[in-house]
């Protein structure tokens, strides 16, 4: 019995030495202890930002791209009409094609009515021509918007990942009175420069080459001179864009280019920093095979003729066609190196779907992480102390075996959040805290049961086996009940309540453990083989 009972805490020791050396032990690049354990924001300092993501820009996008994709068909399908474009009252997803005429209206009909299950159908005469309007069922218009806050909060992970914050919290947040939730949190601890922060996070970065349109002479001072070019009407294919290739209030022009891109963000394979043939700071772009495909097609067919390269609705830059070109691009342009770098970063981490709008930006300095640390620190060694002190003078020699359980409790939960890579944030601390509470309590519940036999008139062996017996049912109901509230805040918090509800969690399970099998280990270890009258309680 007593050798199986020493090789018990043979492996209770291992187990603890494993947890010490998570929580404790320094990582590969050799940093100092407690390095594994990561600091969040409140901790550490850094940025935190609210984010809305703006899903009306989404579905208008859509609404724009579906009602160019109509126009196109119905003139391939020979189907004259007068115009084919998204409704402008606010709130109303539609698209209304106007001017069908009375020959090809059936057509018409039978085209719209297949073109995309997600809308719905109306139709009405006016002067002998039909005008249809196909309208996004609400469904999926919030099908639209959900999916969009998804893509939008990737696409801003993989802009943080890009930066290297480590341990970044990203998530969704509710909007209260929206049908979605549209709302990011972004806490990066250690970022320290937030205004860059936000402005990559927030542009859209999205990329589009396009063909100007042909014998313009080059750009214009004003969208009104590019229309006058143009004999008073932009032809409908073709829609006017700004041009900004330097920096600077002076230097906005304006060019007349295809409305429909060549190729867009979505062929881009990668992107990154370079020089232009001037030697400045540029970015370069490689396409997927598909994209060089269609890009080569396009440059073929175009050669002498200017390529405007559009990033967010901005021409940066429209170099002419000299040749076919096929996988890979430059877009160059009055940037810093800063700048450039942080274009290629956007341009590999994707487009954002719809634009952001930064509700909230909030910068935590590190001295009040310091603070918040020392004060956390000093509160878990106060709480602590006391705990020893008192248990020591209510339960004497018994009350070691109590500080003992409540110290491996603790070692064990801050080795498992050393393995796991957790962050500790200042909830997580007052979890801490709290799980050494309710560690105590459950050798309370022991001890006073064990009290209760030994007054009754049982001897030691016989009290201690009631005292755990009776109680088990007692401290299992109270950690899993505990257990089940700190799932839910787990399930339902934002960042700081999650780190909360994870050391709760880790720490009740830990209880049980010590509360129950350690504790009882270390009675028996005490009795040993021999009669014993008396216990230190």
């Amino acid at each position: 019995m007593q050798k199986n009972l020493m090789w018990k805490f043979v492996a209770l020791g291992i187990f603890l030495l494993i947890c010490a050396w998570f929580f404790a032990g320094p990582k590969e690049s050799g940093a100092g202890a407690f390095s594994r354990l990561n600091l969040g924001l409140d901790l550490k300092g850094g940025t935190n930002l609210v984010l809305q993501v703006m899903t009306d820009d989404a579905v208008n996008m859509e609404l724009n791209q579906a009602a160019e994709r109509i126009g196109q068909e119905l003139k391939s399908r020979n189907i004259q009409f007068e115009s084919s474009r998204k409704t402008q009252t606010e709130g109303d997803y539609s698209i209304a094609v106007r001017g069908v005429g009375a020959d090809k209206a059936n057509d018409a009909r039978q085209y719209l009515q297949s073109y995309d299950q997600r809308f719905d159908l109306r139709s009405s005469i006016l002067d002998g021509n039909t005008d249809f309007t196909i309208t996004m069922k609400s469904g999926e218009v919030r099908a639209l918007r959900q999916s969009t806050v998804r893509q939008a909060l990737e696409t801003v992970r993989r802009r943080v990942d890009a930066l290297g914050v480590a341990e970044p919290t990203l998530q969704i947040y509710g909007n209260r009175g929206q049908e979605v939730d549209d709302q990011i949190i972004v806490e990066l601890p250690g970022v320290d420069d937030p205004d860059r922060v936000t402005g990559l996070l927030s542009n859209t970065a999205q990329l589009e080459l396009r063909l100007v349109k042909r014998d313009q002479g080059g750009a214009f001072s004003s969208v009104e001179a590019a229309i006058s070019a143009n004999g008073g009407r932009i032809p409908d294919d073709y829609t006017v864009l700004p041009y900004r290739e330097n920096r600077g209030e002076g230097s906005l022009q304006y060019l007349v280019v295809n409305r429909v891109p060549v190729i867009t963000g979505k062929e881009l394979k990668t992107a990154r920093t370079g020089r232009d043939s001037n030697g400045r700071p540029a970015v370069n772009f490689f396409l997927t095979p598909d994209g060089a495909t269609r890009f080569a097609r396009a440059t073929g067919d175009h050669i002498g003729e200017s390529l405007a390269i559009v990033l967010d609705n901005v021409v940066r830059s429209a170099p002419t066609i000299q040749a076919r070109i096929e996988s890979e691009g430059i877009i160059n342009g009055s940037f810093t190196d800063q700048e450039a770098s942080d274009l290629a970063l956007l341009l590999r981490s994707g487009a954002l779907p719809a634009s952001l709008q930064v509700l909230g930006q909030r910068q935590v300095g590190a001295s009040l992480g310091n603070d918040s640390i020392r004060s956390g620190i000093f509160a878990s060694i106060i709480g602590f102390g006391l705990i020893i002190i008192a248990m020591l003078i209510y339960y004497k020699k018994a009350g070691i075996n109590a500080i003992l359980c409540v110290s491996a409790n603790t070692l064990i939960l801050m080795g498992f959040m050393g393995a796991v890579g957790a962050t500790l944030t200042l909830p997580g601390i007052a979890g801490i805290i709290l799980t050494i509470g309710i560690a105590v309590d459950a050798n309370v519940l022991i001890f006073e049961r064990i009290r209760e036999e030994l007054r009754a008139g049982k001897a030691v062996r016989s009290a201690i086996d009631a005292g755990f017996t009776r109680v088990f049912w007692t401290i299992f109901d109270a950690n899993v009940t505990s257990l089940i509230v700190a799932l839910f805040l787990f399930q339902f918090g934002t960042g700081p309540v999650r780190g909360f509800a994870i050391t709760l969690i880790v720490g009740l399970i830990a209880n049980l453990f010590t509360a129950v099998v350690v504790s009882r280990w270390l009675f028996e270890l005490t009795l040993g083989g021999r009669r014993v009258e008396r216990l230190s309680i």
